[in-house]
C-alpha cells in the first residue's frame, strides 16, 4: 500500500504476463488502483508531455530546397505567435508532478526501511533504461548512415535535432538526485525553501540582464526547476491545499506577474527558446518562467476536483495508465519522428512547403501532425517495451538504510561515481553541437560517461537486488 501516490501504476507479478502492453492488463491495472491514488497527478503527467510534443512538432518548419534539407523555427519568422508558447510551455508541469511523485515515493520507501541509496537505484532505472535505448540506437543509426556514404554535416543535423529532448532528461535526472536531500528540507523549512530559490532565480536575473556578468544566470537551470519540483512536495503533504481560495491567487498572481515582467520588463513574450533571440526565457530559465509555473500551479489546484471525478471512469482512467506506461518512449523519439517524417516526405515532393504564416501554411500543420504521429506511434511500439518492462515489478522486500550490506559503503561511492557519470554525459551530450562527432555521430567522451555511469548504476542495482537490500524503489514520472 502507498499513501496518496503519484507514481505510474506499475504490475504485480500475477498480472504481468509478458513484458507488452496489452489492454486486458491495462483494464485490469486501471480497475485495481487503489482508492487513494492522485489520478490527477497521473493526466497531468501525460498532458504536459503530450502537449511539449505537439508544441514542437508546430515550431518546426522543414525546407527542402537544392541543397538539401533544413528547417527553421517557426517562431523566428512568426512573433505574433510568441505568446502561443504560454500555453504549450508546460514542463514546469511536469516537474510539479514530480515533485508530488517523488515526495510520495520517498515517504513510502522511508516506512518500508529503503534508503536514499536504494531510492536513487531504482528512481533513476526507470529514466536511464528508455534514455540508454534511445542513444545506443541513435548512435547506432549514425554510424550505419556514416558508412553507407551519408554527408556527416547531414547525419549531424539529424542527430542533434532527434537528441533534443535529451535537455529536459539532463535537468529532470539532476532534480531526482537531489531529491532526497530537498525533501529533508522541504520537512525541516517547508514553503521557505522554495520562496529562497525563487529569490535566488530573481538575484541570478538581475546579475545577467542587469549587470551583464558573465554567467550570472546559469545556476538558474537548476534553481528554476528544484523550486517547482519543491511546489510538488507541498502539493503532496497537503501543505498546498487544493482549494479555490488557493489556486486562483495563485493563478491570477502568476499570470499578472508574467503579463508585468514581459510588457513592462526585460523578459521576452515567448516562453520557448526563439533562435537567434538575445534573452530566452528557458536559457537559463528565469524569473518569467517562473511566474508562469505559478500560474499553472494554481490552475492545476483550480481543476484537480473535477478532474479527480473524470478520471474515476474506468474508461478514461485506463486510457491514462496506457499513455503514461509509455509516456517516456513518446518523449524521447518525437523529435526523432520530424527527423523520418522530413525524409520521407520533402524530397519525394509528397508534402507542400507554402510560405510560412499563410493560410495555406496553417492548414498544412494538421496533416503534418498526423504523419508525425503516425511515425511516433511505430517508434513507440518498436521501442515502448523497455520502457514498459522496467514497471514490470517483482514483490517489494523490505530494504535497508546500509546495514545489512558489507559493502554499504562502496555500493554507496559507486552509486554516486554512477549517477555522476550518467548525469554528466547527459549534459555533454545535450550540449554538443549539430556537427557530425566522429565516429558515432555523438560526443565521444560524454556518450562512454553516460554509457559506464549507466553500466555501475545497473551492476550495483543487481548486487543490491540479490542481497535483498531494497529492490523496490517505485517508478518514476
Amino acid at each position: 500500500m502507498r499513501t496518496r501516490g503519484g507514481d505510474p501504476i506499475t504490475m504485480s507479478d500475477g498480472a504481468a504476463g509478458d513484458a507488452r502492453p496489452k489492454f486486458r492488463g491495462l483494464r485490469s491495472l486501471a480497475e485495481h488502483t487503489p482508492p487513494y491514488r492522485e489520478r490527477w497527478a497521473d493526466l497531468l503527467r501525460a498532458v504536459a508531455i503530450l502537449l511539449v510534443v505537439t508544441g514542437h512538432w508546430l515550431a518546426v518548419v522543414v525546407i527542402y530546397d537544392r541543397e538539401g534539407l533544413d528547417g527553421v523555427h517557426a517562431l523566428e519568422v512568426l512573433p505574433w505567435a510568441y505568446r502561443l508558447s504560454w500555453f504549450f510551455q508546460v514542463m514546469p508541469v511536469f516537474f510539479l508532478v514530480g515533485g508530488f511523485a517523488n515526495a510520495a515515493s520517498l515517504r513510502s520507501s522511508r516506512r518500508r526501511g529503503v534508503g536514499w541509496r536504494d531510492w536513487l537505484l531504482g528512481r533513476t532505472d526507470r529514466l536511464l533504461r528508455p534514455t540508454t535505448a534511445f542513444l545506443v540506437v541513435m548512435t547506432a543509426s549514425a554510424m550505419v548512415a556514416r558508412a553507407a556514404g551519408a554527408d556527416p554535416g547531414s547525419i549531424g543535423r539529424a542527430v542533434w535535432l532527434a537528441r533534443i529532448p535529451l535537455w529536459f532528461l539532463a535537468a529532470y535526472v539532476g532534480v531526482v538526485v537531489l531529491a532526497p536531500a530537498m525533501h529533508a528540507l522541504h520537512r525541516r523549512w517547508g514553503f521557505a525553501v522554495p520562496v529562497l530559490l525563487a529569490v535566488l532565480v530573481g538575484a541570478g536575473d538581475v546579475a545577467r540582464l542587469g549587470f551583464a556578468l558573465p554567467h550570472g544566470g546559469t545556476a538558474n537551470f537548476v534553481l528554476v526547476w528544484l523550486a517547482v519540483h519543491q511546489v510538488g512536495f507541498a502539493w503532496q503533504d497537503g501543505r498546498l491545499p487544493t482549494r479555490w481560495t488557493v489556486g486562483l491567487p495563485l493563478f491570477a498572481g502568476g499570470l499578472g506577474c508574467l503579463a508585468l515582467l514581459t510588457l513592462a520588463g526585460p523578459y521576452p513574450a515567448s516562453m520557448v527558446a526563439v533562435p537567434g533571440a538575445e534573452v530566452q526565457n528557458t536559457s537559463p530559465p528565469t524569473a518569467a518562467l517562473l511566474s508562469l509555473a505559478a500560474a499553472q500551479t494554481g490552475l492545476v489546484l483550480l481543476l484537480r476536483d473535477p478532474a479527480d471525478r473524470w478520471l474515476r471512469r474506468t474508461r478514461v482512467w485506463t486510457a491514462v495508465v496506457g499513455v503514461n506506461a509509455v509516456i517516456l518512449t513518446a518523449f524521447l523519439w518525437h523529435m526523432t519522428a520530424v527527423v523520418v517524417a522530413a525524409v520521407a516526405l520533402y524530397p519525394t515532393g509528397i508534402f507542400p512547403q507554402p510560405p510560412i504564416g499563410t493560410a495555406g501554411w496553417v492548414l498544412s500543420r494538421l496533416p503534418w501532425l498526423a504523419c508525425l504521429a503516425v511515425v511516433l506511434a511505430f517508434l513507440v511500439a518498436l521501442f515502448g517495451w523497455v520502457e514498459w518492462r522496467g514497471r514490470l515489478r517483482p514483490a517489494h522486500r523490505a530494504g535497508s538504510r546500509g546495514g545489512t550490506d558489507a559493502h554499504a559503503g562502496t555500493s554507496t561511492a559507486l552509486t554516486i561515481a554512477g549517477l555522476a557519470g550518467a548525469q554528466g554525459g547527459l549534459v555533454g551530450v545535450t550540449l554538443a553541437g549539430p556537427e557530425f562527432h566522429a565516429p558515432a555521430g555523438l560526443p565521444a567522451p560524454a556518450l562512454l560517461a553516460y554509457l559506464g555511469g549507466v553500466l555501475v548504476l545497473h551492476l550495483i542495482r543487481r548486487r543490491v537486488q540479490d542481497g535483498g537490500a531494497g529492490s523496490a524503489a517505485p517508478s518514476t514520472p
